[in-house]
């Protein structure tokens, strides 16, 4: 017969494992579906400025400056041509904006250490805040480009190509905007890369040119620019213009892209100022 003291059987005081699936699905799309909630809760405000910017643009560099300038590229009209630069000038700015905002807000109210208490991966929160940002800068790209019809004629002999280099843009800087927004530490902070960095960086990187119509001192040094490249791929999505290295173009992404995740990996597994 067994001592009534003796101890109960080892498994009892195993520690209690919850049983989190290796991807939460559903977690990332609570989270993806709350960002996306937020903005089509305000999506008149979110398409109304960058519809009447991109109308704007139209009006007084296509119509007033582009009847001067005339064709840049033959066969080309500069209205048309300045629809892939506007795109990407929308997507940059505002695949920051979105995902800066949408993590930097969750540090701003203390609701940051429920994210990072739940049984949640930090990829999948990459996964949701990123996707959800870079799907707003999508549809804003789309729109631009249906708003862009009513003023010049557009032509994309890239379609498939077009689209998938705009989701792949979007991806990347709304992961940069990503980064940014754990590393801010004030609402000003937000805007200091974009404003100060990413802006310049645009207008000096063909958005409203070709490089080939810069000085040959400062051809070389435009390639430095990124961004460049980035608007010269997307620009052969259109054009198909021999110009354009569309290999070096994706390079250049997918590049970017990787420093990125490896930055976001590293913040995540030091805690860095999402845990103090």
């Amino acid at each position: 017969m067994a001592d009534a003291t003796t101890s109960p059987p080892a498994a009892a005081h195993a520690p209690i494992v919850r049983n989190v699936p290796a991807f939460n699905g559903h977690s990332v799309w609570a989270m993806y579906r709350f960002q996306m909630v937020r903005f089509f809760r305000t999506i008149g405000e979110s398409l109304a400025t960058p519809v009447i910017t991109t109308a704007l643009y139209f009006v007084v560099f296509g119509s007033a400056i582009g009847n001067r300038m005339g064709m840049i590229i033959p066969g080309i009209e500069y209205g048309s041509f300045l629809v892939p630069g506007l795109i990407m000038l929308s997507i940059f700015t505002n695949s920051i904006f979105n995902a800066s905002f949408g993590i930097y807000f969750p540090k701003f109210t203390g609701t940051i250490y429920e994210l990072l208490s739940a049984p949640v991966s930090s990829l999948e929160i990459v996964i949701a805040f990123v996707g959800a940002a870079a799907t707003k800068s999508v549809i804003l790209g789309l729109v631009i480009l249906a708003t862009a019809y009513l003023f010049v004629p557009v032509t994309i002999l890239h379609p498939v190509e077009m689209v998938l280099f705009l989701i792949l843009v979007s991806f990347a800087f709304s992961l940069f905007g990503f980064i940014i927004g754990i590393w801010a530490q004030s609402f000003e902070q937000l805007n200091f890369i974009p404003m100060l960095i990413v802006t310049p960086l645009t207008f000096l990187g063909g958005a409203f040119y070709t490089v080939d119509m810069l000085p040959e001192a400062w051809r070389g040094i435009a390639q430095l620019n990124p961004v460049v490249h980035l608007i010269s791929g997307y620009r052969w999505t259109f054009f198909g213009l021999q110009s354009d290295n569309v290999a070096l173009s994706l390079g250049v992404t997918a590049g970017f892209i990787l420093i990125l995740l490896g930055v976001v990996g590293w913040m995540f597994k030091t805690g860095y100022r999402l845990k103090n």
